[in-house]
């Protein structure tokens, strides 16, 4: 075994740790950027990034993330991300997944690790192997397997919440929804919205998906470069960030903004470029709670009641925000924000 563990510093963050494991082609960071409210948790990534750089960068945006996700809701959990810098179709081996498992060992119960995009349930099973702080696992007495779905589920309660204040009615039939990215949440949350009734819109530069959810959905395929083109009442973004910026804003024909992907919003003012356009924005990290919730069961030995009773608090939490926005002229991510700050100093004061 070869592994080697680099402390960086990351100003504002408790730890930034450089796993490297020349035997196992692992190359990896792990972000804890609080541990106010309880052991550090959030999902592994493995993305072919251009550079360290790049890496340093998503990993710590998204491990703040995880601080703001997990207090939302309520899971006495506090904020982690760990990435694996390399191609997860061509690169990935069971001995780096084992290489990985045992730097999060090496952290000591400070982080709990899961799937995030390009790691698999199987994969977390070799991690699992060298830690016992690997979760998202499909086997165990408290195994939570996959959380996609439950990811897909709770976008769509809050969908339904944000469209009731919208509209008035959270009956979603005809209603014109695009789906950007049919990945696991994407496909998951497309299916439960046609179920519902809606007319659906969907992009992925992965084409098999498309004519999936073309052939069995009845959905109307776009070219990614096309979403903000169409007409639609709600925009659900469920692939990569910063999907809204200061070019597509200005675009979006959308009435309410509801999706999966973490960190939609490029600059913190677009908040304030959806409000002025009367766009109803769900913070992501509120709304996307689903996938940690079923993770959060695995840790404290819950069951399938703690993730719905969850879930119904995320939804709850998603129609305060609204009446607080609309009540005090503010955007819902600063209400969000305020609350998620107030949790994490009266933890620190205790």
């Amino acid at each position: 075994m070869t592994l080697k563990l680099t402390e960086l510093q990351q100003p504002g963050y408790e730890r930034l740790v450089l796993a490297e494991d020349a035997d196992a082609r692992l190359r990896a960071l792990i972000c804890i950027h609080s541990t106010a409210l309880g052991p550090a948790a959030g999902g592994c990534r493995m993305w072919a990034y251009g550079s360290d750089a790049e890496a340093i960068r998503d990993v710590t945006r998204l491990a703040r993330g995880m601080t703001y996700k997990n207090a939302m809701a309520d899971l006495g959990l506090g904020g982690g991300k760990s990435v694996i810098i390399g191609d997860a179709r061509r690169d990935k081996t069971p001995a780096m997944m084992r290489a990985f498992g045992r730097a999060v060992q090496a952290l000591e119960g400070r982080y709990y690790t899961a799937e995030d995009v390009g790691i698999s349930p199987e994969d977390m099973a070799y991690a699992a192997e060298e830690t016992r702080f690997a979760v998202g696992l499909a086997g165990g007495d408290h195994g939570s397997g996959d959380p996609s779905p439950w990811t897909a589920e709770g976008v769509f309660r809050c969908l339904k919440v944000g469209a009731a204040h919208v509209w008035g009615s959270d009956d979603l039939t005809g209603r014109r929804v695009l789906v950007q990215g049919l990945g696991h949440v994407g496909l998951s949350l497309a299916e439960k919205l046609h179920d519902a009734g809606a007319s659906l819109i969907v992009t992925d530069i992965n084409q098999a998906a498309l004519e999936d959810a073309r052939t069995r959905l009845g959905a109307q395929v776009i070219a990614p470069d096309q979403v903000f083109a169409q007409q639609m009442d709600i925009f659900a973004p469920c692939a990569l960030g910063a999907v809204l910026n200061a070019e597509t804003v200005p675009q979006l024909t959308a009435r309410l903004v509801c999706g999966a992907a973490n960190n939609q919003l490029a600059t913190p003012d677009m908040a304030q470029a959806l409000q002025a356009r009367g766009i109803a924005y769900l913070p992501d990290y509120v709304v996307n709670a689903g996938g940690i919730i079923s993770v959060a069961s695995e840790i404290h030995r819950r069951g399938e009641a703690y993730r719905r009773g969850r879930l119904d608090g995320i939804a709850g939490r998603v129609a305060e925000m609204l009446r607080r926005a609309d009540a005090e002229g503010q955007t819902t991510t600063g209400i969000a924000d305020a609350m998620v700050e107030r949790m994490l100093s009266e933890a620190k004061a205790a």
